[in-house]
């Protein structure tokens, strides 16, 4: 497909103001978070490297993404008004060009946005999530962090459940720890151990330990001394002892579908959280798609208001969009609302909306 003039014009006005509008709101939110954390850099003497490569150069990925589908809209709205407002667009139809062909360069437009969005959400954010985190973390927060873990269950392998009481990740410890081997229903063999320390990859340590093998009616119990630990093979590392809080914004999508596989089989329950995260990472590319569709049909229409009349009803549109999906994904994470539907949702809705808006638009 050969790019002509009105599309390169299009494209380039689409992306220059998206860009623009970008760069402005994230200097001026730079500019508002340094004069709130300055206090806090200064009193923990974070040095300006790690306040510059550690925390800003990956603050800026992450509200680029955040604000990108409000910023998609606004772009759309203010340079296709400014094109209605200019008789550019009348000019366009009345030279026989249809109103479907005009879309044509604004959906390519949106295809590089959303192509980008993607990459930043699913590949680049979430391990620039991390190192900010680790940023304010010692630097401003200064939050002591989850010392244990409490009842962690869950399956390591078919047919074999791990049960640890408390788990300390500063001493990479547990406590009061079992493993029970099962045949279908039928408890086969039971592992006890006073403690289990993490030693490299799936090995662990166990000590005070007693092993009971069942053999229908007959059982077999191996003791170990106190003062003799057992090294054995276990199906699990430090990553499932951890909170899950917050983990699955630190994902990349392979890792965050390669965890969510993992822990289904385990038999854990309440994964909503990463499914959540893992499936709205498409959607919200998507959504640049739509919102671009919706921009174009309300703005290519000159009104007696003008662009101010575009622009209210662009940010009112966008900041409902924006409320939908968070509420849709509160009720996901609740239980209360499947999460496929929860996430794809606002996408649904505003694509009837765009579908009538388009029908409407001038020919």
């Amino acid at each position: 497909m050969l790019l002509k003039r009105l599309d390169t014009y299009i494209i380039k006005k689409f992306l220059g103001t998206y860009v623009f509008s970008i760069a402005l709101i994230l200097s001026i939110a730079v500019v508002f978070d340094i004069n709130e954390k300055l206090d806090k850099f200064m009193s923990y003497n974070a040095p300006l490297r790690a306040i510059i490569f550690d925390y800003y150069l990956n603050f800026v990925p992450y509200f680029a993404n955040l604000f990108s589908a409000l910023f998609v809209f606004i772009s759309v709205i203010f340079f296709t008004s400014n094109l209605a407002g200019n008789s550019e667009f009348i000019a366009m139809l009345a030279s026989g060009t249809s109103f479907k062909r005009i879309m044509r360069p604004y959906m390519i437009s949106a295809a590089i946005i959303a192509v980008f969005n993607f990459a930043l959400s699913a590949f680049i954010i979430p391990p620039s999530n991390q190192a900010m985190q680790n940023f304010l973390q010692t630097y401003v927060k200064k939050r002591p962090q989850t010392e244990a873990q409490l009842d962690i269950q869950f399956e390591v392998e078919k047919d074999v459940i791990v049960y640890i009481s408390r788990f300390e990740n500063a001493e990479n410890t547990g406590y009061r720890f079992s493993l029970e081997k099962f045949d279908g229903k039928q408890l086969k063999s039971r592992l006890t151990a006073s403690t289990i320390k993490y030693d490299s990859g799936n090995v662990w340590t166990v000590r005070n330990y007693m092993i009971r093998n069942f053999d229908g009616m007959r059982e077999n119990i191996i003791k170990g001394e106190i003062n003799a630990p057992l090294d054995t093979t276990i199906q699990m590392d430090l990553s499932d002892m951890k909170s899950s809080e917050g983990l699955s914004t630190e994902m990349t999508s392979p890792q965050l579908k390669r965890y969510i596989d993992k822990q289904r089989r385990r038999g854990i329950g309440n994964l909503s959280e990463f499914e959540i995260e893992y499936h709205r990472r498409f959607a919200r590319s998507l959504a640049a798609f739509i919102l671009t569709a919706i921009g174009l049909s309300l703005a290519s229409q000159k009104r007696k208001g003008g662009m101010g009349l575009h622009l209210g009803i662009g940010l009112g549109l966008s900041f409902s969009y924006i409320l939908f999906d968070t509420v849709s994904s509160t009720f996901a994470v609740n239980g209360e609302m499947n999460v496929i539907l929860a996430v794809w949702l606002p996408n649904l809705v505003y694509s009837l909306i765009a579908i009538v808006l388009y029908r409407n638009a001038p020919k």
